[in-house]
């Protein structure tokens, strides 16, 4: 039997300000029986102690990781001890990691204004991200442009880049999204080292050279443009979008339960102030319409690949429901293939499955939309780590989680290009 932390409605208001998270720890707390599941729950319900969930889980035996401000940390190992649940602190100083990064990105900013080059080893601001992607186009004009599919809440551009050696807009696809959920910096990394290792590989990698004589490839770097830069001006560990809802304080919707697909079902809240709220109707996000609308336009997208952080999962539709989809079979198998190719490099483990069997039910996911509107290969990577950072992945593990995720992604592709439908 599967237990289930709803998560939903039961995160407190948001923390904010990069620098104010001075004492916060995050707690790993497992959960072995229905009873700790419900006493957990009982916990994360008081808005008083401002939790944070980081990462929730459907089934025994997977942990829970809780963001605690500082302020919260003596009656949350009251309650956590008084209960009888099993728990340790997994992050001791999370402003010490903030600091740190901080530190890394100006040095690294002051070394890229001296070379001129991109460090692609790096976290980077949405201004940097975009003149990279410029730079991409201009270096390889045959092979890639960069185009604009709309904008965000706060007027902010929203660019892809197209990758294709063919003439007429209409040939099979694929779309790679990163960086829906803001905080995830590793997703949007990871997603502008791929983009140079396409444009760098073709025609000497048989795989990739093949993949876009038959296919184009189009990639979302930066899926939430506000929020992104709201983590790098304001606090980093904002999930949402920006947008505003009259008569609430609160701001923002998680563009991950705003898709339609089960709009507004389990998994997400109808209170703005969650962290899943789901919006007031589906594609209400304009970043979420843009998506939408580019897809429904083009007509022949064949694969939809979501990037996010972290867990190390790799997993396919449904996430709104646990009814097997009609093509799991298929979509487990490729799945699994390509979680072996990523760990083929350097032993990286992923779990596979559904995503609502694997983490939990979440209505409104971009994958099972893509998946609802005929798009076969829909596939959710949530890459490094596996908690002991969370989302603070330090800057030296960007490139091997790049390099080891291309295997995986190369290997669906391939699949793509062999079974197209």
């Amino acid at each position: 039997m599967k237990w289930i932390l709803f998560f939903g409605a039961l995160i407190g208001p948001s923390i904010c300000g990069r620098g104010k998270f001075f004492g916060d720890q995050v707690f790993r707390i497992n959960v072995r029986n229905g009873d700790e599941i419900s006493k957990l729950n009982e916990l994360v319900k008081s808005d008083n102690l401002k939790l944070n969930i980081w990462k929730s889980s459907c089934s025994l035996g997977h942990p829970v990781d809780v963001l605690v401000p500082a302020v919260s940390l003596q009656p949350v190992e009251f309650f956590l001890k008084s209960q009888g649940l099993d728990y340790s602190v997994t992050i001791e100083d999370l402003q010490a990691l903030l600091d740190k990064e901080d530190e890394e990105m100006q040095y690294n900013q002051e070394q890229e204004r001296s070379s001129n080059n991109f460090n692609y080893g790096a976290y980077h601001s949405l201004e940097a991200i975009y003149q990279e992607m410029d730079s991409i186009a201009g270096d390889f004009p045959h092979l890639a442009s960069r185009v604009k599919i709309g904008h965000s809440f706060e007027d902010r551009p929203m660019y892809v880049l197209k990758f294709s050696t063919g003439k007429g807009s209409q040939r099979p696809a694929i779309w790679l999204n990163a960086g829906i959920h803001s905080r995830e910096w590793i997703s949007q990394a990871t997603a502008m080292w791929t983009a140079r290792k396409i444009v760098s590989d073709y025609g000497k990698d048989p795989a990739i050279t093949s993949i876009l004589k038959k296919m184009d490839i189009f990639l979302l770097p930066v899926a939430n443009p506000d929020g992104y830069v709201h983590t790098h001006t304001e606090n980093r560990l904002w999930r949402k979008t920006r947008s505003l809802h009259p008569g609430s304080p609160c701001i923002g919707v998680d563009p991950n339960r705003n898709w339609n697909a089960s709009f507004a079902g389990r998994g997400a809240s109808g209170n703005p102030c969650s962290e899943v709220y789901h919006g007031p109707h589906a594609n209400s996000e304009v970043e979420v319409k843009s998506v939408v609308d580019f897809i429904q336009k083009h007509g022949n997208f064949k694969c939809f690949i979501d990037l996010h952080s972290y867990s190390q999962l790799l997993m396919y539709p449904y996430a709104y429901t646990a009814k097997e989809a009609p093509d799991a079979d298929e979509l487990d198998e490729v799945a699994r293939r390509a979680a072996k190719a990523l760990a083929s490099l350097s032993g990286t483990q992923y779990r596979v499955g559904s995503t609502a069997t694997t983490v939990y039910q979440a209505s409104g996911s971009s994958v099972d939309w893509a998946y609802d509107n005929g798009i076969k290969y829909a596939f959710t990577f949530e890459l490094r780590d596996t908690g002991h950072y969370g989302f603070l992945l330090p800057a030296d593990q960007i490139i091997p989680t790049a390099e080891e995720t291309w295997l995986g992604l190369k290997t669906i592709m391939e699949h793509v290009r062999d079974h197209l439908y």
